[in-house]
């Protein structure tokens, strides 16, 4: 029988998980099913369990629901613990609900993919929501000479940094403490998606430095727009999508497949809106 595996969030007809998924399939010679669930914003768990009862094997989580996911887990990673949130759920041979966080991997091997040193760099994370939560950890794993979390509400940021100060240097608060340059500069917020731009100062960027958005699209993001005339070099997220769906599928699948091919792929796609 074909094991069954799905991406749920609310709305969710535009995600691309179906596609990477096929793709990696394809590649490992796997034989799944994978398909694009809209869950109700009121009835995650739900949703989860009707799945399962039709065979479903384990599924992805977007928005708005991977805290939703993190609460009916009856076993947690380590990361996802971390995280407070789970984007990867997998059904075990007990029939219980293992759940683990694949972003924040996603994110440094896709840095990683591009060349990106984080060792003895200095960070600097916009946002404090639940996307850099889940990218805390990897990114101190990676021994940055420090990490600095910026947000609008201030404390969201400072609580971050209690939360994570045993792993690493790690600093937060709101946008009037910034101060120095940064090797790298990754906007976490959705801002971008709603053409708002962080209140950033012009002279963010140390030389060779990088600008990340985890947002993506056909264009560069109004942050990547920003950040390029000053100096930086630019990625968006599109790697660090593929990156996370990869950990998933060997987290079902106990078989790593190659990103490469599906990064270009699906950048090609983006470029003639085929998918």
């Amino acid at each position: 029988m074909t094991d069954r595996y799905c991406v749920f969030g609310n709305p969710i007809k535009h995600s691309k998980s179906p596609f990477i998924h096929g793709e990696f399939a394809h590649q490992t010679h796997q034989t799944i099913e994978y398909t694009a669930q809209q869950a109700p914003l009121d009835g995650f768990a739900n949703a989860w369990r009707a799945f399962v009862d039709v065979g479903g094997r384990g599924a992805n989580v977007t928005v708005p629901f991977k805290g939703d996911a993190f609460a009916l887990c009856d076993t947690l990673s380590h990361r996802a613990r971390r995280a407070g949130a789970v984007n990867t759920l997998i059904v075990g041979g007990n029939g219980r609900t293992y759940g683990d966080t694949t972003d924040g991997i996603g994110l440094v091997r896709d840095l990683a993919y591009h060349r990106v040193a984080l060792i003895g760099k200095r960070i600097l994370v916009v946002g404090a929501g639940g996307a850099v939560r889940g990218v805390l950890e990897p990114l101190l794993a990676e021994q940055p000479s420090e990490v600095v979390v910026v947000n609008r509400t201030a404390e969201k940021a400072e609580q971050l940094t209690d939360d994570f100060a045993d792993l690493g240097t790690i600093r937060g608060g709101g946008f009037d403490t910034l101060s120095g340059q940064f090797d790298i500069v990754i906007n976490g917020t959705s801002a971008s998606l709603s053409g708002d731009l962080p209140p950033l100062p012009d002279t963010l960027f140390a030389a060779n430095a990088w600008a990340y958005d985890m947002m993506y699209g056909p264009e560069p993001t109004i942050f990547l727009q920003w950040a390029g005339p000053r100096g930086a070099k630019l990625l968006d997220g599109l790697g660090m999508l593929v990156e996370q769906a990869a950990e998933s599928f060997f987290l079902w699948r106990n078989v790593r497949p190659e990103t490469a091919p599906v990064r270009e792929m699906l950048r090609k796609s983006l470029e003639f809106d085929e998918l």
